[in-house]
């Protein structure tokens, strides 16, 4: 039985979504999961070769050097950067001038991701959270997470591919602070939240970090935050200042590179943010470590697709 597009029109000159679009996004999705996973984004690399120069501490510059040499490796071999392949998460950006079908969509990145993982002899890092069967697919229920947001005349879907690793995800915290605390509060539960993470998340470290929203949202934003391009700001001015005193707060702890001292414990810290409710403020922290994991493409409607280099 066929598909047809759901939901309501966003205007009335929309292009219509077909069998090859969906077709497209799901090769986009294997080449994107891959693509993550081999090639390390130039602004990490820019970021860790301006901490390696920068860098005063012997073992932290020799430590910083080994990853730079790492990433080198990779290239040449065309091979994973690191073992751990992750969690696949995509965050679609799905334009109002795309006619489309969110369950076509869904599946499609389901099937890039298992032929990924096949296709490349993948380590499967996905089983069932109480048995832990491994489908040996790098999917299951619910898995890949999916996030939708919507780009007002667009004609094409974003695809953002990012396979989030154990030990940075591991180091996720959320704090539902009263309003009283006010910005020390926050800084004070990112700094906490750093030195609690230690050498775990493998620093140099992407710092992401969620204020207000619910609970659940705040955890989220978070989570973007952390896979935002380095250099990047907060369009809010006063949470982009936030973002300098925060990095600069960070990197001020010594934890360094892997933990074990040094000038850059996080190449960046950014911060997403969303109105509250008036008697809390929730502050979530996501780690991303030193790869940066992510890739990017662009599907339109008659399958023609970008991947951003």
């Amino acid at each position: 039985m066929g598909h047809e597009p759901v939901g309501p029109r966003a205007s009335p000159d929309a292009a219509v979504a077909g069998t090859a679009f969906y077709d497209a996004v799901e090769a986009a999705a294997a080449a994107l999961y891959l693509r993550a996973l081999v090639d390390v984004p130039p602004d990490v690399r820019e970021a860790l070769r301006q901490a390696y120069e920068r860098e005063r501490h012997s073992v932290s510059r020799q430590l910083l050097g080994i990853i730079l040499r790492n990433i080198e490796i990779a290239d040449e071999r065309r091979t994973l950067v690191c073992q751990d392949t992750g969690t696949p998460i995509y965050y679609l950006r799905a334009g109002t001038g795309l006619y489309l079908d969110g369950a076509r969509v869904a599946d499609a990145l389901r099937r890039g991701t298992e032929r990924a993982t096949r296709e490349h002899s993948l380590r499967s890092s996905v089983c069932h959270p109480v048995t832990r069967e491994n489908p040996q697919t790098n999917t299951g229920y619910r898995i890949p997470a999916i996030h939708w947001e919507f780009a007002a005349g667009a004609d094409y879907l974003e695809v953002l591919c990012v396979p989030k690793g154990s030990g940075s995800e591991s180091m996720t915290f959320l704090r539902m602070l009263p309003p009283a605390d006010g910005v020390a509060g926050i800084r004070r539960a990112v700094l906490e939240s750093a030195v609690e993470a230690g050498a775990n998340p493998c620093p140099p470290c992407i710092v992401g970090v969620g204020i207000g929203g619910t609970a659940d949202q705040c955890v989220a934003l978070a989570k973007r935050a952390s896979v935002r391009r380095l250099g990047t700001r907060n369009p809010d001015p006063e949470v982009a200042a936030l973002e300098g005193e925060l990095l600069e707060a960070v990197n001020r702890l010594g934890i360094g590179p892997q933990g074990l001292g040094g000038d850059t414990t996080a190449l960046g810290v950014h911060v997403e943010h969303a109105y509250t409710h008036i008697t809390h403020n929730p502050v979530a922290v996501n780690m991303q470590c030193w790869r940066g994991l992510r890739a990017t493409g662009r599907v339109r409607a008659d399958g023609r697709t970008e991947i951003e280099t």
